[in-house]
């Protein structure tokens, strides 16, 4: 095992390549569950995708029955409770490939799974854990979660559901309702959130339908109508009186929030691996579709415009797999050290994740964002045919949407990432200071003004990287001295700042996938510089509208100079001849 990076150290470190974890990797095992998870969706889903858009809710049923067959659902269910206890990249690589066809799977899966499953894994009592979890693992019962409320949505702990304790103390009556519960329709494993009596906080329960006393305690609201993801039951779910035994609370009273995040945090880059298959396929389905489609004699794939998206496609799509397997990795391997130290599984899997909550949220951000940008693009080379339901562009667009909204709006992952950075630096967890100060002695200093070499593969990249860290650190920096405490009212300047970041650490994921694996003249080489250089644009113009915002004067002159001179290249890469290279690389191959 490497060194064990901690997380949100990328920022002030240079990780090597030969530290980061990625796809071409995979061991034997990985790859049989991989296999057999795009074969049994190309079997059992893609021809009947169209049942889907029906609204049959049965069928997604159906199928998360069979995944219940195949030890699907059970992957990061440890061995003692009937799952497979299959490590963290391998839980990532199976919701990779299982979600892409069709975002009413791939929500189904990832609600039971993850929200629906893990909170009784990680929270659970041995009892609690022997009860619920063998069903889960298999399928015979399914899981939802419940936790949103008509007004508490991102604000999670201002929910008005109630847990009173009965007279006799042997149960919680539990009166509220909640909203869009994936699962609703067809779960039995409820967990659920409420406050007992006037608790500052929320608390956590596991419930299983079929067990209640009164089956009428539970009801629902009619299946929701939706943009996309319609074969996903969502729900509005009401308790009315609802009795459960006093060992149905899940944690410690009063945790429930902490239950809610940490379970949101492993949700968040499970979202992201669920959006790497679906740009795969859309990639593919317009890699096809611009090779068959002839205009002016032509196929269209012969037009730039048209390789230029493309190209840009898979890149997208090269970049997401790099960051979402590189942070599954750090991951894994923190958990792997916590046991090895003597952590039972259940604590060092929360630390794990916990540890990465950061990239979690730089993740779910970035791959969601790219992957309605994908879809955006693949109904734009369908031309007037991607606008309508006979082709798979329009369902992959509307379902897209959604991963944008889930697990935390992105906004509020934004604010998230950069917020929690700050948190460690303040708790001394993170030494962001003494870089941002060494910063600011650089740009009092005399410039360089010898050429570096760069000669060897990907020297330049990394160095660019090095300094778009300098950036970061600089506009934060400044940022955090002027406001203090007050940062965190700063949205406009927060979300800035979580735009440099997010850039940051996927092109860094690239150039190090991209060095470890292949050579100066391949295609990834070719899509890692590519992606660079777009993330350096777009964090000049974050960075650039931060800084005339916040700053004035010599501060601001000094700031402007000093992001003129960290985004500065040596040798500008050839834009028109990476696209080319890319675009004829996978036109002429036919699929990503």
């Amino acid at each position: 095992m490497g060194n064990i990076v901690k997380g949100g150290e990328f920022l002030i470190k240079e990780i090597p390549a030969n530290e980061i974890f990625s796809l071409e990797e995979l061991n034997e095992e990985q790859k049989m569950l991989r296999d057999s998870a795009k074969e049994f969706i190309d079997r059992e889903v893609v021809p009947q995708k169209e049942r889907f858009e029906k609204k049959d809710y049965a069928f997604t049923e159906e199928v998360m029955r069979k995944l219940g067959e195949m030890g699907m659902l059970g992957i990061a269910v440890p061995e003692e409770y009937g799952g497979l206890g299959m490590g963290f990249v391998t839980t990532m690589l199976a919701c990779d490939y299982l979600s892409g066809v069709t975002g009413s799977l791939a929500t189904a899966y990832g609600a039971h799974t993850g929200i629906g499953t893990l909170p009784i894994v990680l929270y659970g009592t041995e009892a609690q854990k022997q009860k619920y979890l063998p069903d889960l693992a298999t399928g015979t019962k399914f899981g939802a979660y419940c936790l949103t409320e008509p007004d508490a949505g991102s604000d999670a702990n201002s929910g008005k559901t109630r847990a009173k304790l009965s007279e006799d103390g042997k149960h919680y009556i539990i009166n509220g309702q909640k909203m869009w519960i994936s699962n609703a329709g067809f779960a039995d494993t409820f967990t659920l959130f409420a406050k007992i009596d006037d608790d500052k906080n929320i608390t956590g329960f596991v419930i299983n339908r079929s067990e209640l006393e009164n089956p009428e305690s539970l009801t629902f609201g009619e299946e929701e109508h939706k943009l996309g993801i319609r074969a996903s039951s969502t729900r509005q779910v009401f308790f009315n009186d609802m009795k459960i035994p006093v060992d149905n609370l899940l944690g410690e009273r009063n945790n429930g929030f902490k239950i809610a995040l940490n379970a949101l945090n492993v949700g968040r880059i499970k979202l992201a691996a669920a959006c790497l298959d679906a740009q795969r396929r859309i990639l593919n389905h317009s890699i096809q579709y611009s090779n068959e489609r002839k205009q002016f004699g032509v196929s269209i794939s012969t037009f730039g415009a048209i390789r230029k998206k493309i190209a840009e496609m898979a890149t997208g799509v090269f970049v997401s797999e790099a960051g979402s397997y590189r942070a599954a990795k750090n991951i894994q391997d923190k958990i792997d050290e916590l046991v090895a130290g003597g952590m039972n599984h259940q604590e060092a899997e929360l630390k794990g994740v916990e540890e990465f909550a950061v990239e979690c949220s730089i993740l779910k951000v970035f791959v969601s964002d790219l992957a309605q940008h994908t879809a955006d693009e693949g109904i734009q080379v369908y031309g007037g045919m991607g606008f309508s339901e006979d082709t798979p562009m329009e369902a992959a667009w509307r379902d897209s949407r959604i991963s944008r909204i889930y697990e935390g709006t992105n906004e509020i992952n934004r604010l998230l990432s950069v917020g929690m950075l700050i948190k460690r630096a303040m708790k001394g967890e993170l030494d962001l200071l003494s870089p941002a100060m060494a910063i600011s002695k650089e740009l009092m200093g005399i410039p360089s003004f010898e050429v570096p070499d760069y000669s060897s593969f990907m020297s330049e990249e990394k160095a660019i990287i090095a300094n778009l860290k300098k950036v970061f650190l600089m506009v934060s920096g400044a940022a955090l001295q002027k406001y203090m405490m007050d940062i965190e009212k700063q949205q406009h300047l927060l979300l800035n700042a979580s735009e440099i970041l997010n850039q940051i650490y996927m092109a860094e994921s690239a150039v190090l996938r991209a060095e470890k694996h292949f050579s100066p003249e391949s295609v990834e080489a070719a899509m890692a510089q590519l992606n660079l250089y777009k993330a350096v644009e777009k964090i000049i113009t974050a960075a650039k509208e931060g800084i005339v915002s916040f700053a004035e004067g010599d501060e601001q002159r000094m700031m402007l100079s000093g992001l003129r001179r960290f985004t500065k290249y040596t040798n500008h890469p050839n834009v028109v001849a990476l696209t080319e290279k890319i675009a004829a690389h996978y036109i002429e191959k036919g699929t990503y």
